[in-house]
């Protein structure tokens, strides 16, 4: 089987006026995604999704990757990443080159599964779990804003017993937020809160300190992701757990998280760290320092399809008969039709647990309609 041909479609879903959302370090006013499409010389297609900039990402695929993977033969899918770092180095291969492989890395998985009507989970190596716990990823910094209490009610509503929240612009602002989700979600809902790096390490002590009386799961990108030595500090000095990695690009950035353990819990995303096969060579790095894994997902329905299918593979290590909690699994509740629409059969991700797809590759099939619909024209 060889790759007869690989095709980028940029999309962009736009926000209505006013009603853009995001955390503190700003706002969107769109969603954006670069789906990959490769199909092999016997007609199998293969989906895959990319994190970054869309007409940029249509640019790598089209212009710089296409040249390596036409012609390959889809099994050679994890070649990509070591001849990013080997022969691409010169152009960046911990950016946004890394994000457009992983579009190409996860099209090729889904090409396979299809092709071996085996999902990839399997193909990966098997399966630690059928069934991941979603938690609301909501309450974000509003163009509008909306008050605190509405998104976590929302998300109540809808079945979750769990959330992470966006905080980060101070801290008495933060402890609000955070006392009015532990207050709606009650005292044994799994509460995570999520900074996006806006914070230097003695105020990341601060905040720690003073939302303690929460019961606050894990603290998300305290500090910016290329503040290694104020991880360090902050590890030393407080005793919630820290959780970082979605900013990071492949095994390299993330071996230097996993050293020492300088945060507690990994969080590659598939769309933009390499793809599935450097999101499973992450994971099992993580294994060896006992720190924990839990995929960060923010992109579009393919990219959760991707993330899903990941989840399932990565080790339960050191829990066997006894698991002490459940594999929480991120779900965005802002408004984005690339998540909601792209999809055939889209996701019913409200509460309680969420299976992971056994259908051939990816297990899912994406809505033509819906991606004519968001495809960034030439003339947009």
């Amino acid at each position: 089987m060889q790759v007869r041909s690989v095709d980028a479609v940029p999309l962009v879903y736009p926000l209505d006026d006013g009603k853009g959302y995001g955390s503190a370090r700003g706002t969107v006013t769109q969603r954006t995604s670069t789906l990959v499409r490769v199909e092999s010389r016997d007609g199998t297609v293969g989906w895959g999704e990319a994190f970054g900039p869309p007409r940029t990402m249509a640019t790598l695929v089209d212009e710089l990757l296409a040249e390596m993977v036409v012609g390959m033969d889809p099994y050679d899918v994890e070649t990509l990443c070591d001849r990013n770092y080997a022969g691409l180095y010169h152009f960046g291969s911990r950016g946004l080159i890394q994000s457009a492989i992983s579009g190409v890395d996860i099209a090729l998985w889904d090409l396979i599964g299809r092709s071996t009507q085996t999902s990839v989970s399997r193909l990966l190596g098997g399966r630690s779990r059928d069934r991941v716990t979603p938690y609301a990823s909501t309450m974000y910094v509003t163009e509008w804003g909306q008050p605190p209490a509405e998104p976590i009610e929302t998300a109540v509503a809808e079945g979750f017993d769990a959330a992470k929240i966006k905080i980060g612009r101070g801290i008495d602002d933060d402890v609000e937020r955070v006392r009015v989700a532990r207050d709606i979600l009650g005292e044994d809902a799994a509460l995570m809160v999520d900074c996006n790096g806006n914070y230097r390490p003695a105020q990341a002590v601060q905040l720690a300190e003073a939302i303690e009386p929460y019961d606050v799961a894990w603290i998300e990108e305290p500090l910016p992701p290329e503040n290694l030595s104020g991880y360090r500090e902050l590890k030393r000095s407080v005793s919630v757990p820290l959780a970082a990695g979605e900013a990071s690009y492949g095994r390299f950035e993330f071996e230097e998280l996993v050293d020492d353990r300088v945060v507690d819990v990994v969080q590659p995303d598939v769309c933009k760290c390499g793809g599935l096969s450097e999101a499973r060579f992450v994971g099992k790095l993580a294994t060896t320092q006992n720190v924990a894994v839990s995929p960060h997902v923010w992109t579009g329905a393919i990219g959760l399809a991707a993330s899903l299918q990941l989840a399932a593979t990565l080790s339960a290590y050191p829990h066997s008969t006894n698991v002490p909690e459940p594999f929480l699994f991120e779900v965005d509740r802002a408004d984005n039709g690339l998540r909601t629409e792209l999809l055939t059969d889209p996701f019913d991700v409200s509460g309680g647990t969420l299976a992971v797809p056994d259908g051939p590759g990816l297990g899912v099939s994406p809505d033509p309609d819906a991606i004519d619909r968001y495809r960034i024209g030439e003339e947009s």
